[in-house]
């Protein structure tokens, strides 16, 4: 009797044990401490031509911290130094690479089976005593562990994706953030170069004024102009503090570290727009969104044979033990030691799982349907993006080589014929009003251009675009110049 129910014991628990302590290719790959990270790199290092980072101790941050002031400590840095310095330092995006180790744990626990439960029990009845000892097994997990790996295994790769994403959004605002603040402070610059003018002008119409050689309309007139600059002169450094600022907040900076400069202006425009043919065969095979997508359809697939393989059994448990009972009788004590199993499993009377199954088939066709809808909209968003960078292009040209130029012209000979009489004041600062007006669209323009630029990528490449800000100033300040 004894030797059966140890047979019986060991059959159970066996295969619980052996798979238990099993540790296959896919166990000893999730579990390093950067599982996924590689394919984070690889996705991301072509697209931006920088480095991504993941710090997972103290030591690696003091590094990155190092590392970091090094490059923006009291030194004017460019857009490629600012995305090397947010995929090093900002902390949201280390969030995400979280994410990644965490599915990585997801699938090493989903790799091991499910602990099997001891019990243990004793009592004490007249003269008897009783001693029971159960080990349960969930079976049915043991069935569907490889699928369950399965799905584990491409929610991981997906998270691997989504971390690849953020790493492109991130460095793709950061260069907009770039963008916007040098942008900004050469507007200032030249503000500034302006309103030096305004103030010898003010000065001079002041001086002729209290010789009476000037009329009390004209010094105010010229008093206004100047008054007018300098408070578009304060706005614009306004614009330029802020648009800094989110650099600095993109880059995670702080305390000693945010001691550091941008230039004073933009590139100049390259030659021409680089030429695009079979943008969206690129942008499909390139775009880590996309591939986030497809994943989830393989996700929601292989939920969908789990949902199929569990429908009718949602719980199966077997369980096996001994009973050891020692009975004494007339002074003579007599152990006996009795071997149990017993199957324990949901009866499908309710439910039969076809609200499971359904759900499931609806979540594949939702998923199908998104990724449809993502590769469409792919395409399109590409097509935007490429006219947009031309056009901004076209546009940015035009003003630098047109309308610029126009505007100097025509100042210069509004200021010969003022100091031949032939014209009065008001005109006279009409055309340097237009003249200031059409600079500062030059300068917007070209800001537009490169900022068409960096979307352009990301509709490649994916990361998404928080732009379209550039867009609505453009034609606030076109419908200014209009109004003028």
């Amino acid at each position: 009797m004894r030797l059966a129910s140890m047979k019986i014991l060991v059959g159970i628990a066996g295969p619980l044990l052996i798979s238990g302590c099993a540790t296959s290719g896919t166990t000893a790959l999730v579990s390093e401490p950067a599982a996924g990270f590689s394919t984070v790199q690889a996705k991301t290092s072509g697209a931006i031509g920088k480095q991504a980072v993941w710090a997972q101790s103290q030591a690696d941050a003091r590094a990155l911290a190092d590392r970091t002031r090094s490059l923006v400590y009291k030194k004017t840095i460019g857009p490629d130094t600012a995305v090397q310095v947010a995929l090093l330092n900002n902390r949201g995006l280390q969030a995400a690479y979280a994410e990644v180790g965490l599915s990585a744990a997801d699938v090493w626990q989903e790799t091991m089976p499910v602990n099997p439960t001891a019990s243990v029990s004793y009592s004490s009845i007249g003269i008897g005593r009783i001693i029971e000892t159960a080990i349960t097994g969930n079976i049915l997990a043991l069935m569907t562990q490889s699928r369950r790996v399965g799905v584990a295994d491409a929610r991981f790769r997906q998270a691997q994706l989504k971390a690849a994403v953020e790493t492109l959004r991130v460095a793709a605002d950061t260069r907009r953030a770039w963008i916007n603040a040098v942008s900004a402070w050469e507007t200032v610059s030249y503000l500034n170069r302006s309103q030096a003018a305004a103030d010898a002008a003010s000065d001079l119409a002041q001086k002729l004024g209290e010789t009476g050689a000037f009329s009390k309309t004209g010094q105010a007139r010229e008093h206004v102009f100047n008054a007018e600059l300098t408070g578009e002169t304060a706005k614009a450094r306004l614009n330029a503090r802020l648009a800094k600022e989110e650099l600095t907040r993109l880059m995670g900076l702080w305390g000693q570290d945010m001691d550091y400069s941008v230039p004073n202006a933009l590139p100049a425009l390259p030659k021409g727009p680089k030429n695009k043919s079979g943008i969206e065969a690129e942008a499909l095979r390139n775009r880590v969104d996309l591939d986030v997508a497809k994943l989830e359809l393989e996700a929601t697939a292989k939920s969908y044979g789990l949902t199929n393989a569990t429908r009718y059994v949602s719980d199966l448990q077997l369980m096996g033990g001994v009973e050891a009972e020692r009975e004494e009788e007339e002074g003579e004590k007599r152990d006996v030691v009795s071997g149990a199993a017993e199957l324990e499993f949901t009866i499908p009377i309710f439910d039969t799982g076809k609200a499971r199954m359904r759900k499931a088939e609806l979540s594949y066709m939702r998923a199908a349907n998104l990724l449809a809808e993502k590769a469409v909209n792919v395409r399109s968003e590409v097509r935007s993006a490429y006219q947009a960078y031309r056009s901004k292009y076209d546009i940015a040209r035009h003003y630098r080589n047109s309308v610029v130029p126009l505007r100097a012209k025509i100042e210069e000979e509004s200021v010969l014929t003022y100091n031949g009489m032939i014209t009065n004041t008001f005109e006279l600062l009409a055309d340097t009003r237009a003249k200031i007006s059409s600079n500062i669209l030059s300068l917007n323009s070209k800001r537009e251009f490169y900022l068409a630029e960096v979307n352009l990528g990301t509709a490649i490449y994916g990361g998404g675009s928080s732009g379209g800000g550039g867009e609505i100033e453009v034609a606030t300040a076109e419908a200014e110049a209009g109004e003028e």
